[in-house]
């Protein structure tokens, strides 16, 4: 893949990441009975990795955070994609798994999942996800955190869009 220059930190772009392609032999996303499971997704913008580096040295918390989230919208993006094609809409987010490549020291992992979990709620409303947040050495790409999700899904009637259109609940 050539290189790309990284996307500038905060670009509205971010909000917006690209739809995932698989970096390799894989399914970004699969349908299975009423669920889709995606890939794991890193924060990508144009096939090109957001930024890179180690939560707790290069990349500080709050940015992870941020990465987490565009990864998470990446996320609905494959699952959105996969569930039009079948004739199905996102009804929520069922299961949320937060990698973070940290430093051995690092120890605040939640709050960097929080904003997948965040991201997810935006986009889909409903209930908190059940969710593992996994600290580790590496990920591909040098990414500095991945998300991997499972979503429920409805049918989705003739008259409405194939993409998910759900507020919060109160």
């Amino acid at each position: 893949m050539p290189d790309r220059p990284a996307a500038v930190s905060g670009s509205p772009r971010e909000s917006n990441p690209d739809v995932p392609t698989p970096h390799g032999d894989y399914a970004v996303a699969r349908l299975a009975s009423d669920l889709i499971f995606t890939a794991g997704m890193t924060p990508r913008l144009d096939g090109a990795m957001i930024e890179s580096g180690r939560v707790g040295s290069e990349v500080t918390p709050a940015r992870a955070r941020e990465l987490a989230g565009i990864a998470a919208r990446r996320a609905v993006a494959a699952a959105q994609a996969v569930g039009r094609s079948a004739g199905r809409t996102l009804t929520d987010a069922v299961s949320l798994t937060v990698y973070v490549r940290t430093t051995a020291e690092f120890t605040d992992h939640s709050y960097v999942a929080d904003g997948a979990t965040e991201a997810i709620g935006k986009a889909l409303g409903g209930l908190a996800p059940a969710r593992a947040a996994v600290g580790l050495y590496s990920l591909p790409g040098g990414a500095a955190v991945e998300v991997a999700a499972v979503f429920g899904t409805s049918t989705v009637a003739r008259d409405q869009p194939a993409y998910a259109s759900h507020t919060p609940a109160t």
